[in-house]
């Protein structure tokens, strides 16, 4: 698996938080069915961990929880990035067992799988093909397409072996449901620096730095023209972008205020996945928290 589209210079996802309508029957399922262990818990907060030292997803119960609904903004799925295809052959072989439902797709960089969580959160468990074998048009675009997959092939290549995530496993992108396009697009690029290198039509986008196939997908597909959700609603409460240094931050900061952004301190962000340098909310009211601690 490439290791150093996750590591600095590049702008990467380090850690998701979701908000959830009953915190132990989703403990239950991230333990069970994704393979995550608690690391801290209490009466309304859980973070997962697979190594026992470090973080990459929370969860939060909120009271009074709302369903998610259609045409509404937020998340479409969060990705976990395995290392290995035998790591994704293991964790076929085990959701078989336990008989969950799932989707699946070959899209040319990648071999994915994609589940629910109780509320509805949605998840990908993928992993990269090797690097060379991506097929870029010229220098700016990637090939990404939507394929059956070879569930068979990858489970041949699994030994049975699943005792939850493995080591090395990473959040490797997160997708987002947004109400404009060309708004993201620009918020995105220009006041963030991440590159567009693959378009699917006119309602999706997917972008990245270091010519990762994508750190960040973003659709209108469900949500075009849409409202961000209310607080107390099950979904994306936040997700944490690690920058490389200060001066990136800092002129972050000045193209976010010039675009009318607010910059501040989140009140509620993680404590893993990075200390919180500032945040702030995208075009569609999807809370992003920027951190320097990575790799």
């Amino acid at each position: 698996m490439p290791t150093h589209f996750h590591k600095k210079p590049n702008m990467y996802v380090s850690h998701v938080q979701i908000k959830v309508s009953n915190l132990d029957r989703s403990i239950e399922y991230y333990k069970d069915i994704i393979g995550f262990d608690v690391l801290v818990q209490d009466e309304k907060t859980a973070v997962l961990t697979f190594d026992g030292r470090t973080s990459i997803l929370s969860l939060e119960q909120v009271d009074n929880a709302q369903p998610l609904a259609g045409g509404q903004t937020g998340l479409y799925h969060f990705a976990i990035l395995l290392p290995t295809r035998k790591d994704l052959g293991n964790f076929i072989q085990h959701i078989a067992q336990k008989n969950v439902r799932i989707g699946a797709g070959d899209h040319h960089v990648s071999e994915a799988l994609y589940l629910y969580d109780p509320d509805g959160n949605g998840i990908e468990v993928y992993i990269d093909r090797p690097e060379d074998e991506w097929i870029w048009y010229g220098d700016s675009t990637v090939h990404m397409v939507t394929e059956q997959l070879n569930i068979q092939s990858i489970m041949a290549d699994g030994d049975g072996q699943w005792n939850g995530l493995p080591e090395g496993t990473i959040m490797g992108h997160i997708h987002l449901s947004v109400s404009d396009l060309a708004n993201t697009e620009k918020f995105y690029t220009e006041a963030l620096g991440f590159e567009v290198v693959c378009r699917f039509g006119m309602q999706a986008l997917f972008i990245s730095t270091g010519k990762y196939h994508h750190h960040i997908g973003l659709n209108t597909w469900n949500s075009e023209g849409g409202k961000k959700a209310p607080a107390n609603s099950v979904g994306l409460k936040s997700f944490t972008l690690v920058l490389d240094n200060a001066e990136q931050a800092e002129q972050i900061k000045k193209n976010l205020t010039a675009m009318g952004a607010i910059v501040e301190q989140y009140e509620g962000a993680p404590k893993f996945g990075g200390a919180q340098l500032f945040s702030t909310e995208d075009p569609s009211g999807i809370r992003i928290i920027f951190t320097l601690e990575g790799e």
